[in-house]
């Protein structure tokens, strides 16, 4: 959430950042009346309560009339006072809501608009030119059952469409591909994390996953959990309802978990293959910083990812995501898309994004410097959504005589293969 200080102090920027997502403006309005409520509400609570005290201290010396008179003006007051002090949690309850349905304030140098409106920042890699090579290019999927690695049918079999099953090569693929993240990861400093893929509704909440973004979560309601789109959500609420020394920041994670989206609003979307799915495994790194810091930390994950996917030798891309295709907790976030033959586009493999102090304020995490205690700052980047990866890898890797040539990086983690051959 924001600082309620900032609405008061600056609702026009506020009312910006929301016209900006196109969401609701009005919503700032109502905020600003819900608070005044709560703050006068709590004013006459306290007011109610001195006079309360303050008559309490009369009664035991009066007596005859003067103390029934107290009596029972001490019986309307304590009737006051409960029905102040409902008032005011009322107030607070209401301010609280409209506060939790109220983005993050965009950065302003996002470019404004949808999910088409992004700025193209930087280009790595050329895509190869297949006609060139004599041979057309086949898609991930087709290379995929070549080899051996990917099975889609039977996973419709077992569990329906967007589905899948990576068998013999395609699981080492996998493994090569996390094994590989983690110890970038790792050599840069991040602690490695296997993260729960169930977390309570207050991690999914303060994270920012229940407002716009529910739709896609999936939600055990007999047990009331949650299972996480992203590791993104228990590395947040690791360290919620915790201060932390300033001493101690930067702290950055690299967790790796199952991940799990209901992909609603996208019938008829990336319907074959592996591109779009269900249940798919990351890598994903985190990091809780100073405040101030902020800015370079979301820099410094873009060129973790853009050092992952140069190792990968994929060509790709870095856009600054538009306003409206944000979410609700990132004030900026850049993308890593990188180009799919098959497709003939760029398509999102990774992505970073600067929080601020939302998650740490919906999650009380804070730090201390100098004897004072304020929220601190969150970031996430991807570093390995795996399928698309996959993706990625076999259509820009392919051979013409339906081999996959395997970068340097992950050959360590396949027995030295430098090529992957159709079964």
């Amino acid at each position: 959430m924001i600082d309620l200080r900032l609405l008061r102090e600056d609702p026009d920027r506020v009312r910006a950042s929301q016209r900006a997502r196109g969401e609701d403006v009005a919503l700032v309005d109502s905020l600003l009346s819900a608070d005044e409520r709560r703050r006068a509400s709590g004013v006459r609570f306290d007011e109610l309560r001195s006079e309360q005290k303050s008559l309490g201290k009369l009664i035991p010396k009066a007596s005859g009339e003067e103390k029934q008179e107290l009596l029972k003006k001490a019986g309307e007051l304590a009737a006051a006072v409960k029905a102040a002090g409902a008032e005011q949690d009322e107030a607070d309850q209401e301010a609280k809501s409209l506060l939790l349905q109220l983005g993050n304030i965009v950065h302003p140098d996002v470019p404004v608009g949808g999910e088409e409106d992004f700025l193209v920042l930087e280009t790595v890699g050329t895509p190869r030119d297949f006609g060139a090579e004599g041979f057309a290019p086949k898609d991930h999927l087709e290379l995929g059952q070549s080899l051996g690695a990917i099975d889609v049918e039977r996973a419709a079999k077992v569990s329906g469409s967007r589905f899948y099953y990576l068998t013999g090569i395609g699981a080492l693929l996998e493994l090569a591909l996390v094994n590989a993240a983690i110890a970038q990861a790792t050599e840069a400093g991040l602690i490695p994390m296997l993260t729960p893929a169930l977390v309570r509704p207050h991690a999914m909440e303060g994270t920012g996953f229940l407002g716009q973004a529910a739709e896609n979560v999936y939600h055990l309601e007999k047990d009331d959990y949650y299972l996480v789109g992203t590791s993104e959500v228990p590395l947040a609420a690791y360290h919620m309802d915790e201060i932390i020394d300033a001493g101690k920041l930067p702290l950055r994670y690299a967790g790796f978990s199952p991940c799990f989206r209901r992909e609603a609003g996208t019938y008829g979307k990336d319907t074959r293959g592996i591109f779009r799915v269900h249940q798919f495994d990351k890598v994903e790194m985190f990091s809780y910083v100073d405040p101030a810091e902020a800015e370079a930390e979301l820099d410094r994950l873009l060129a973790w990812e853009k050092q992952w996917l140069s190792s990968l030798e994929l060509p790709f891309q870095v856009i600054d995501v538009a306003t409206g295709d944000l979410g609700a907790s990132a004030s900026r976030k850049f993308d890593c898309e990188a180009w799919i033959p098959t497709q003939g586009k760029y398509r999102e493999l990774t992505s970073a994004s600067n929080c601020l102090e939302f998650q740490a304020r919906r999650l009380s995490i804070r730090m201390r410097e100098s004897g004072k205690v304020r929220p601190l700052a969150t970031l996430n980047g991807t570093l390995c959504a795996v399928p698309r990866t996959i993706v990625a890898l076999l259509e820009n890797h392919q051979q013409a005589d339906g081999s996959v040539h395997v970068p340097e990086v992950l050959r360590p983690y396949l027995g030295g293969r430098s090529v992957l051959s159709p079964s």
